[in-house]
């Protein structure tokens, strides 16, 4: 035997509730070595002691070999005096350190259990609550750390004896698997009819039944309650549309496995590997022809938001309905997702028909998370249920305490110290009392979750938001209030693990600039510290201010008026809105109630309705998105807009680009121009959309090919909600590469608002360092 040491070991990241301490346990028993290892608040740690060349397999092992739900962010190791000790153990868990340790996102229901599920033989046969340490509720069920079943919401369901003997057993798949149970011990599933109470009878066979027959179901699911129907029965999906009271926007469907997912829509490799994950997202998919998919479950898109069962009730329910369900957010629109049980009748009771449910609490509301596949790889659209509350690794220490409380919409709020960010859950939009008290309670959960004491408070500079007052409202820490442009690209630039500087081109519907006017087709010189405004989409009034957001007709007005003046062609827009136009074209002049924007959304809105695509909205970008599904992908026309300096733009001229402290202006005017004729002309409307698109990432290629002249920078970052359009995205990345440009665009966390959080939480990082301010 060699020379005898021990050591003892720090293991940090996600391992806590995923088997790492039985792992740890097998790891070193089978290298002969004695010791032990436990939780804490920090982590796992351990301490071997042994041969030397065992203990150095014992720690390159630790990482390699760690469980498939293990994150292993450091291994840190120092050699103590041995002891003598025999045998190995696994010892109770520590609360005396500062918490710190990250804790798995909820994860789909594993291989093995699903085995089990299907056996009848096995005693949690066709159990929808099965689960072991690599599969299972995990954030959604904790209460506190270390994660231990007293600090989760299965605390109240005493083990039975079986139960507990698998969780004692450090060789059993479920040690300290913290929701074990079964029927015997675990939660118990009832199915309610709101109007006559419990229904009689196996409540997974009454379900299937009442979905089969048209009926409106609310599930629970693992962070909060869905609604379902039958996603091929056209009534029941008109019916469900009308009860939420949400008209248009796509609701999300779930089928049985990847099999059924091809049968209606076309499925990349990329996008199979994400439908089967551990995280089960929502997945953004082509539809292909034919689909029995009803038209109201996503009416005037072409893609199908589709997700593979991720609990085991999902799994069940689905096998006994025989067909694909709709399964969207329990919730009436615009309010945040019901994950109380005394909340569903009150909030549900007048869109389900009855209730699917069960006695397991949960602790924390999260929505699934939405993703798509783009040239290969994924990126995520809303990022929650699966992703978090895994932290977004930085490439620096934060120095004290962050928390950066996002944007008005697609809010989410991010925490972070040293190296980590954590990023929230999708909250939603902070329009409501509800939802607000969901940012509120989520903030709290995350702070004593990672034991975060701000000390810098990050927020955006738009006075209005709620997100901004809760900031100002904090006593005792430091503000800090970040642009959201600027935010945007910081977070391009925190998700690909650089610093900058880069040219951000940060394009959506609206930001508060550091004018006090309306942002939102920008062009920045920026690094995580500070930028400069270097470009812009040339400016328009809004004409009703929020009034021309909802309706976008009043943006072709006031594109139209300033492209033709008085001699606006005779049109469909205009002829549609022909009662108000000359009133709205009114205000646009007047400036009165008509704020200037720049904005690449109100830009897209105005092009939407001239095409006859959408004059009235009844979403958050609904014209955007239509005109991206309406265009004609074949095209490759692109309509040529003017890009002009301050000064040459004052005068009227169209002279080629000035840089320097000019800002470049896009002329959008131009391209609404060009549409209105090409449609005079007879162009189809859909080719027309098409060279819009096309002329818009040529643009964005010429201006920063004009700016990589005068600032020396070759990196390009995209980043705002605009860039949610994947024609746009897509022909924008390759106008830009054809230049030479290296191109960096979002792919785990959000291009939209969803991500401003994290851009604000690096500049507020850097910023408190008194490294630099923002430049309009």
């Amino acid at each position: 035997m060699g020379r005898l040491v021990r050591i003892s070991v720090r293991i940090d990241g996600v391992v806590q509730g995923v088997g790492f301490r039985p792992f740890v346990y097998g790891l070193a028993t089978r290298l002969g070595l004695s010791g032990h290892v436990g939780n804490d608040a920090s982590g796992v740690f351990a301490e071997v002691e042994g041969d030397a060349a065992a203990t150095e397999k014992f720690l390159r092992a630790v990482a390699a070999e760690a469980p498939p739900l293990a994150v292993v962010d450091d291994v840190r190791s120092r050699e103590i005096a041995p002891t003598g000790d025999a045998g190995f153990a696994i010892v109770p868990s520590s609360r005396d350190s500062d918490a710190s340790t990250l804790i798995s996102a909820d994860s789909a229901t594993c291989a093995d259990c699903l085995r089990e599920m299907a056996d009848p033989a096995d005693r949690r046969y066709r159990y929808p609550f099965i689960n072991c340490t690599n599969c299972g509720p995990r954030f959604t069920i904790v209460r506190g750390v270390p994660y231990d079943r007293p600090l989760t919401t299965m605390a109240g369901f005493a083990m039975c004896e079986a139960c507990s003997a698998e969780y004692h057993d450090p060789a059993d798949r479920r040690f300290h698997a913290q929701p074990v149970c079964c029927p015997a011990c675990g939660p118990r599933l009832r199915l309610d009819a709101f109007a006559d109470g419990d229904v009689a009878g196996d409540p997974l066979t009454a379900a299937a039944r009442l979905l089969r027959q048209g009926n409106v179901l609310a599930i629970k699911g693992l962070g909060g309650f869905h609604l379902a129907t039958d996603a091929t029965h056209a009534t029941a999906s008109a019916t469900l549309r009308a009860r939420k009271h949400r008209e248009d926007k796509p609701f999300a469907v779930m089928v049985a496995d990847l099999a059924a997912a091809r049968e209606l829509c076309e499925v990349s490799d990329v996008d199979a590997e994400l439908l089967t994950s551990r995280r089960r997202p929502i997945v953004l998919l082509p539809k292909r022809p034919g689909t029995p998919i009803a038209a109201a479950v996503a009416p005037g898109n072409r893609r199908l938001g589709v997700m593979l069962p991720y609990t085991p009730l999902h799994q069940l329910l689905l096998a006994a309905v025989g067909r694909p369900i709709v399964l969207t957010s329990g919730n009436v629109s615009d309010e945040p997702i019901v994950y109380r049980d005394e909340d569903v009748v009150a909030r549900l009771g007048t869109i389900a028909d009855a209730v699917l449910t069960h006695d397991r609490p949960i602790h924390i509301r999260t929505d699934d998370s939405v993703v798509r596949g783009f040239r290969g790889t994924a990126q995520v659209q809303r990022r929650s249920r699966g992703y978090v509350p895994e932290a977004v690794p930085l490439q620096f220490d934060v120095g004290r305490h962050v928390l950066a409380c996002g944007a008005e919409l697609k809010n989410t709020f991010c925490v972070a110290k040293g190296r980590h960010a954590f990023l929230s859950h999708h909250i939603g939009d902070l329009e409501n009392v509800e939802t607000l008290r969901s940012f509120t309670e989520g903030i709290e959960h995350f702070r004593a979750l990672f034991d975060v004491q701000p000390e810098v408070v990050a927020y955006d500079l738009h006075p209005e938001y709620l997100s901004t007052k809760y900031a100002l409202d904090l006593s005792d820490v430091e503000l800090i209030g970040v642009q959201h442009h600027h935010a945007h690209i910081a977070s391009c630039l925190a998700d690909n693990g650089e610093s900058g500087p880069v040219l951000g081109v940060a394009f959506d519907g609206t930001g508060y600039g550091t004018d006090g006017t309306i942002w939102g087709g920008e062009f920045l010189l920026a690094d995580l510290t500070s930028f400069r405004r270097l470009g812009l989409v040339d400016s328009v009034p809004m004409p009703g201010g929020a009034a021309a957001i909802r309706q976008p007709w009043r943006m072709a007005a006031a594109y139209l008026d300033r492209a033709y003046g008085d001699d606006v062609p005779e049109l469909d827009v205009v002829t549609r809105n022909a009662a108000d136009w000359r009133a709205v074209r009114s205000l646009a002049r007047s400036g009165v109630n008509a704020p200037p924007t720049s904005s690449a959304g109100r830009l897209f809105d105005a092009v939407a309705a001239l095409l006859g695509v959408r004059d009235a909205i009844n979403y958050e970008g609904q014209a955007a998105i239509e005109l991206e599904q309406f265009a004609d992908p074949a095209e490759r026309g692109a309509y040529e807009a003017a890009v002009v300096g301050d000064e040459r733009a004052a005068r009227g001229g169209h002279e080629a680009a000035v840089v320097g402290d000019e800002r470049l202006r896009v002329s959008g005017v131009d391209l609404v121009r060009a549409c209105a004729g090409d449609l005079r002309a007879g162009i189809a409307p859909a080719v027309v959309a098409a060279r819009f698109h096309n002329g818009i990432a040529d643009v964005i290629a010429r201006v920063c090919h004009t700016l990589r002249t005068s600032t020396g920078v070759g990196t390009v970052a995209l980043s705002g909600g605009v860039f949610q359009n994947l024609l746009l995205l897509g022909a924008t990345v390759d106008a830009l590469e054809r230049r030479d440009f290296r191109v960096l665009i979002h792919s785990r966390v959000p291009t939209n608002d969803g991500g401003i959080s994290l851009g604000q939480t690096v500049i507020a990082a850097h910023q408190q360092a008194g490294a630099g301010a923002p430049r309009s």
